[in-house]
């Protein structure tokens, strides 16, 4: 009975401290909120470049007419709709400056307080990000609705039905996880390396052009299609907006979502065991 209930006191302090790290994460970054909603919509302006940049090549491909001309399978609408899905898909997967933070952190000897604290580096830097995630939403909800709203005409296929819409949200919160412990491994290379920017920014080039954030990955001739078919940074930015798109239905998307959770579960692991061995080796002096 004293078994039971010491592990539910665990539980519910485990999940109070989860909640205290969210609420404090919150509140610092509305702190800034003014600087906060500017950034957020500085990050939309590029949308009208990049539409007449797809306009432009679509219209090299049939000059009489871009909205007939097709490229791998995508209209010049699809491949608007595309850009405006990838971009909800790196508002969720991106974690900009993770890597870099955990690299300071154990490079000047910061994370020292984390074992001490009745939390790890992991768990406090996971909910910081729920909380930023949350802010930033917040701020963009608006600005996403009226570009959306602005370019409806170009999703052609209307709405999905519920279930690739359901796949479609469960892909995002999975890319989130899927980015911040993909990153996180990055970040924790720095028990080992005095600087990891250089392996981040290598690593930054390849999920640029990979992630099919800059464009739809099926316009990739093979081998290097179905190399990048298996590769995780994919998760971060095409699969949701193909996923919404309807390109990837059925098996394959059963499949593919599998896939997702897999890479998912394995960077989550494969952090705690970074984590793990770092810390053993990781020697701290000073007050």
């Amino acid at each position: 009975m004293s078994d039971s209930h010491s592990s539910k006191s665990k539980a519910t302090d485990t999940i109070k401290t989860r909640w205290m790290i969210l609420q404090i994460a919150l509140a610092e970054r509305l702190a800034y909120r003014g600087d906060f909603v500017l950034g957020t919509l500085v990050r939309f302006l590029p949308i009208i470049t990049q539409i007449f940049l797809w306009w432009a090549i679509f219209q090299s491909i049939n000059p009489n007419d871009p909205n007939v001309g097709r490229l791998s399978g995508f209209s010049f609408q699809d491949m608007v709709a595309y850009y405006l899905l990838t971009m909800v898909g790196r508002a969720f997967s991106s974690m900009p400056g993770l890597s870099s933070s955990i690299g300071v952190k154990i490079r000047d000897g910061e994370i020292k307080k984390f074992l001490v604290q009745p939390v790890d580096l992991l768990t406090f830097l996971f909910w910081s990000r729920v909380a930023h995630k949350i802010a930033y939403f917040s701020i963009s909800t608006l600005p996403f609705a009226i570009v959306f709203y602005l370019c409806r005409s170009y999703f052609t296929l209307g709405w999905p039905d519920p279930w690739t819409l359901a796949a479609f949200v469960a892909s995002l919160f999975l890319s989130f996880a899927l980015g911040f412990y993909l990153e996180a491994c990055i970040g924790l290379i720095g028990f080992w390396m005095l600087e990891v920017s250089s392996l981040l920014f290598v690593y930054m080039l390849f999920q640029f052009f990979l992630s099919g954030h800059m464009f739809p990955l099926d316009i990739l001739p093979e081998p290097f299609l179905s190399i990048v078919s298996f590769l995780p940074i994919k998760y971060l930015a095409y699969f949701p907006a193909a996923v919404f798109l309807g390109k990837v239905q059925g098996t394959k998307l059963v499949i593919d979502m599998g896939l997702l959770v897999a890479w998912t579960v394995f960077f989550l692991a494969l952090s705690q065991i970074i984590y793990r061995r770092g810390l053993k080796r990781y020697s701290g002096y000073g007050g």
